[in-house]
């Protein structure tokens, strides 16, 4: 067996830990890279390979096995993994006690160089499994690793991702048209790519999944990075593109630019205090943009929070009530009924 098809066994089962168990503490994290998948016994053991082979892009990419290191401090989860060089896109399955039958696809942030597994995935699943919601944390490949194609690598993740879920939803007991996708951050502009380019012919259809619809039933963007013009968060931008991006590839890949009438209907929060991804170019701009082609919208500037709240950054701050805020909104087009 190939070190690919162990590496993926691995990960289905969910039996690859830590190497030493000082990495479960928070001060032994900060200077930790943990070999291997970096998976938790707490983790959940169902977990979904998004594709079947080789994902799209790869032939002939060798990346080392996926890399798991701290967030940043200040460490405010029992675990707060980032993780990188994805060469197996997963999703972990968080089910709720009492389902309700929707469903949220989860895309962490990291500037399209790591994503925030526990941050911004795991811990915000276990908020809206509460709520009756089944969550997919997804591991998304990061463009800037070798693919080809790079700029849509996190975009066919993510159709792939969502036509997985539609074709599974008997399996976890989700109705089909209440399925969102969210991301924060960088996973924000994953989000608005996904609810603008549902139908871009990213990849070659691989199997019967890939007959399902990968249009989000409803779409959250966290703080999300949006255009990649003026006022972008250039990390993301260059990470995405390259650091030589032509006006009209920024251009192509600016959310805001392509609203479509059909989108899903989006729910938006960051915080007005955010110097990492400014609010009126990015989310700001992708809301006006919105309302301005009447799709279904509601907005929230927080006066305080900063960029990257999550959840467990919010503590004693106006931006504590997104969670509650978006299970109202959602509940009020029928895709939650927990609210």
């Amino acid at each position: 067996m190939s070190q690919g098809m162990d590496r993926r066994a691995a990960i289905a089962s969910g039996l690859i830990g830590l190497t030493a168990a000082a990495a479960f503490s928070k001060s032994a994290w900060a200077d930790t890279v943990v070999a291997g998948d970096g998976v938790l016994p707490s983790d959940p053991k169902d977990v979904i390979t998004l594709w079947p082979g080789m994902p799209p892009g790869g032939e002939g990419l060798r990346l080392p096995p996926i890399r798991v290191s701290n967030h940043e401090p200040p460490y405010v989860t029992p675990s707060d993994r980032a993780v990188d060089q994805v060469g197996i896109p997963v999703m972990n399955v968080l089910r709720p006690d009492r389902p309700d039958g929707s469903a949220l696809i989860i895309a962490p942030g990291g500037g399209y160089s790591r994503e925030m597994l526990d941050f911004e995935g795991m811990d915000v699943a276990r908020r809206f499994n509460g709520a009756g919601v089944t969550c997919f944390v997804l591991r998304y490949r990061l463009p800037g690793e070798g693919w080809a194609n790079r700029s849509d690598v996190p975009l066919q993740d993510a159709q792939r991702a969502m036509r997985l879920v539609r074709a599974n939803a008997a399996k976890y007991g989700l109705d089909p048209v209440r399925i969102g996708f969210m991301g924060f951050s960088a996973g924000g502009h994953l989000a608005a790519s996904i609810a603008t380019r549902y139908d871009a012919k990213v990849y070659a259809p691989l199997d019967a999944v890939d007959r399902e619809d990968a249009r989000p039933s409803f779409s959250v963007p966290m703080y999300p990075v949006i255009t990649l013009g003026e006022g972008a968060h250039v990390g993301s931008r260059d990470k995405l593109l390259g650091p030589d991006a032509s006006q009209d590839k920024i251009a192509a890949y600016s959310c805001e630019r392509h609203i479509l009438a059909d989108m899903p209907p989006s729910f938006i929060a960051l915080a007005a205090d955010d110097n990492v991804v400014p609010a009126l170019p990015n989310g700001v701009a992708y809301y006006l943009a919105l309302q301005e082609s009447k799709v279904a919208s509601e907005l929230h500037v927080f006066e305080a929070g900063g960029h990257g709240f999550g959840i467990a950054r919010t503590a004693g701050k106006p931006t504590a009530a997104w969670p509650e805020m978006l299970l109202h909104w959602g509940a009020s087009h029928g895709f939650f009924k927990g609210a």
